[in-house]
């Protein structure tokens, strides 16, 4: 009697062993999916992110290119902001940088450091060929102006122009890429239409 006891414990020891095992593996196993499901929602998330850095990739008036943004505009902007400007050649020499206010915005005027939201058009002065617009790419750019990521004449035109506005740049080649700009830069006198959507 008393070795069936034993015996009838010792089973029931390694039942409740075997039984404690099966939840162990059980719980390792749950842990494992968890963790793998939480590093393919890791991924997604980087793949979704690398996508988004991808498609901001622009080229810009800058030493640094600017990338898109999809912020939202600040306050009330000017119907005509939702339209791509038209923007012609320009006539004689630019000897300094030229700043004509096209339509004035109601926002905060930029300062120096901010990060800016913009669409624009650039043209050479000369002949109004067009090489570089944010509007063709189908969303604005955003950079930090006043900072010296910039051409000069985009760094100095900008600050101080209240965001809501619309404003045209023409801009000395010395303030531009330079008279013999390389990297299929353009050379010379440079003009701009940006439109300062948002600041932060």
């Amino acid at each position: 009697m008393v070795v069936q006891d034993q015996k009838a414990g010792k089973g029931r020891g390694q039942a409740l062993t075997g039984a404690l095992a099966g939840v162990a593996v059980i719980a390792l196993l749950v842990a494992i999916f968890v963790g793998i499901k939480m590093s393919d929602d890791d991924k997604t998330d980087d793949k979704t992110d690398a996508k988004a850095g991808a498609a901001t990739t622009t080229t810009a008036p800058a030493a640094g290119a600017p990338a898109p943004s999809a912020a939202a505009p600040q306050g009330e902007l000017d119907p005509a902001l939702q339209q791509k400007p038209d923007i012609k050649a320009g006539e004689g020499d630019v000897t300094k940088l030229v700043v004509t206010s096209l339509i004035t915005g109601k926002g905060p005027k930029l300062t120096a450091g901010q990060t800016i939201q913009a669409n624009y058009v650039g043209i050479t002065y000369k002949d109004g060929k067009q090489f570089d617009s944010s509007w063709d790419r189908g969303q604005p750019a955003e950079f930090p102006v006043g900072v010296g990521q910039l051409i000069k004449g985009w760094d100095q035109g900008l600050v101080g122009i209240p965001v809501g506005s619309r404003v045209q740049l023409d801009i000395p080649a010395d303030l531009a890429y330079g008279e013999q700009a390389s990297g299929g830069r353009p050379a010379g006198d440079l003009r701009f239409i940006v439109d300062v959507l948002a600041a932060q």
